[in-house]
């Protein structure tokens, strides 16, 4: 069992016992989604795939904020940033612009291909350093801006 799974474990049975329902909920949103994963893929989670999978539930739920906020509904929209903020604690800490853009510019100094051809191998490069630790939307912008540019 992975790492982040524990902490995932751990941090449910400290919620329990804080009664933190919110947080609580979360939680076992995350848990469910683990398990959903090893039943449907017959695997166990490792930190790297828990990562993508935190990943996920995040931008699911900056979506799903981002229209609840467009039809109105404010209420809807903060819960779905409480449980992004949930969902991030166990992500690993956020890089900075300054950061992404070095990656990109080393990823970008191995690779062959030029203009708009590069971006699939680019991006291919750079997503396993960068799971969990930037958008992946965000980053998809920059290395378009740079690869235009």
């Amino acid at each position: 069992m992975s790492d982040l799974v524990t902490t995932v474990k751990a941090e449910m049975k400290a919620a329990m016992k804080a009664r933190d329902k919110a947080r609580l909920a979360t939680i076992r949103l995350i848990q469910a989604e683990f398990k959903r994963v090893e039943v449907d893929e017959r695997i166990d989670i490792d930190d790297a795939r828990a990562l993508s999978i935190l990943d996920k539930m995040v931008k699911q739920r900056r979506d799903s904020a981002s229209q609840y906020r467009d039809a109105g509904r404010e209420e809807l929209a903060a819960q779905e940033d409480s449980e992004i903020a949930v969902i991030q604690e166990f992500l690993p800490e956020q890089l900075s612009a300054a950061d992404i853009e070095t990656l990109i510019d080393e990823a970008l100094a191995g690779i062959d291909a030029t203009g708009m051809a590069a971006m699939g191998p680019l991006m291919g490069a750079i997503k396993p350093k960068l799971q969990g630790r930037a958008d992946m939307g965000e980053v998809s912008k920059l290395v378009k801006a740079k690869l235009n540019g």
